[in-house]
């Protein structure tokens, strides 16, 4: 039996590409957990360390609509495993460098690598998953993404019992062999469902064309915001949480990393595989469920970074903090079969990778202008009540947006 055939074909490939995911933000993870070894090896600034990650984070978001096109244009599952199989050789190469400029030329080339796995990924998934079990499908999907970064740790433990190449070489080669058993497991749906509109089945995709399209839709403008004030909101609370911990607490370096990262990355796990089982469950019934269901986690986040900010009691705060981490993931079940459900079907990677372009834009200003206003001496209850503050729009702009585009089960 022809396993690609089979029925249960589109949950094998969540299974698959979960793997995919993981090791995507695996790869780009452990650098930041093995700095004291790298710089050990290799001397250099703090600031050229930062621009390590920096170089990925602009390379990556800069050419993720390109990314998209690509998987749009082209075979999806060609695009993933590519894209796995090139990141996966440099983060084995990346144990090869000996110089700060190799390391830095590596990791931007892994920016423009990984950046077409993401749109390619969901958007084969929607594909497979139209329907009842799209959120679902997606939801797991970023749950296995979440264990990867969870991970991250693993690249630290491996430098201090071995060496930092080490690491990069081990994950490297696992993911190069993944990418050559992917060759027989992973296809594209051979009856890609295509918008229905007066679209010509065999009129050849543009890439201009594609921006035209996608910005002359009102609704994709719409979710383009909210998920950029999203972004911003992720990282000015992700990336200061274990500083409000360690600061307002007067905890450890190893307690506050605790607190704000194993309780955190838990309940962000949870919240996202159940974001995308229940919107799936109430879309039966309501055809905006994946719409309003994000919004409602938004306001139910609202009030707990609110609580977690303003008190002096630590458990008060991790419940706090814990029932954002909850709630929060709700949109990122959702996206995709949001775009799915607005955006025209031959654009929808592409649409995503623009999503991921403001994201990661946005995403940098909302951490920048929090560390800013830190330099400022602004307190950080007052920068998570700010991003408590950018929830309830973005829920008002869910609350706005209004799928026109008739939904076709397969």
């Amino acid at each position: 039996m022809n396993v690609k055939n089979g029925k249960y074909y589109p949950w094998l490939l969540v299974a698959l590409l979960c793997v995919v995911g993981a090791l995507n933000y695996l790869d780009r993870m452990i650098i930041t957990t093995m700095r004291g070894s790298i710089v050990e090896a290799i001397p250099m600034t703090d600031a050229q360390f930062g621009l390590l990650t920096s170089a990925f984070l602009w390379l990556y978001g800069f050419f993720s609509p390109v990314a998209g096109y690509l998987a749009d244009r082209f075979n999806r599952s060609r695009v993933i495993i590519l894209s796995l199989f090139i990141w996966s050789l440099l983060t084995w190469l990346t144990s090869l460098a000996s110089s700060f400029e190799e390391l830095l030329i590596i990791r931007a080339l892994m920016g423009f690598s990984e950046a077409c796995y993401i749109p390619a990924a969901l958007a084969l998934i929607v594909d497979y998953h139209q329907g009842k079990t799209k959120s679902t499908a997606t939801g797991l999907h970023i749950g296995g993404i979440y264990v990867g970064q969870s991970l991250g740790f693993i690249g630290g433990w491996l430098a201090e019992s071995h060496s930092w190449n080490y690491a990069f070489s081990i994950f490297g080669i696992i993911g190069i062999v993944y990418a050559l058993v992917l060759i027989f497991l992973l296809k594209d749906r051979a009856d890609k469902p295509v918008q229905n509109s007066t679209v010509n089945k065999q009129e050849k995709l543009d890439f201009w064309k594609g921006l035209k399209v996608l910005f002359g839709n009102q609704s994709f403008i719409l979710v383009l915001i909210v998920w950029g004030l999203a972004g911003s909101i992720s990282w000015m609370i992700n990336g200061w949480l274990p500083t409000y911990y360690q600061e307002h607490f007067d905890l450890s370096q190893t307690e506050a990393g605790v607190y704000a990262t194993a309780y955190f990355f838990t309940a962000m796990l949870l919240g996202v595989i159940s974001g995308g089982a229940i919107a799936d469950w109430w879309s039966r019934t309501n055809s905006r469920a994946r719409v309003l269901l994000p919004a409602i986690g938004f306001l139910i986040a609202v009030p707990g970074v609110f609580v977690a900010s303003y008190t002096d009691f630590l458990l008060i705060t991790v419940m706090g903090f814990t029932v954002y981490a909850f709630t929060r993931p709700f949109i990122d079940a959702n996206m995709m079969p949001i775009l799915d459900m607005i955006a025209d079907k031959r654009y929808l990677a592409t649409g995503y990778g623009i999503l991921n372009l403001f994201s990661c834009v946005i995403g940098g200003i909302g951490i920048y202008a929090a560390g800013a206003l830190r330099d400022e001496q602004v307190n950080l209850s007052l920068i998570f009540q700010v991003a408590a503050f950018t929830m309830v729009i973005c829920a008002l702009l869910l609350f706005w947006l209004k799928p026109k585009k008739k939904v076709v089960n397969y």
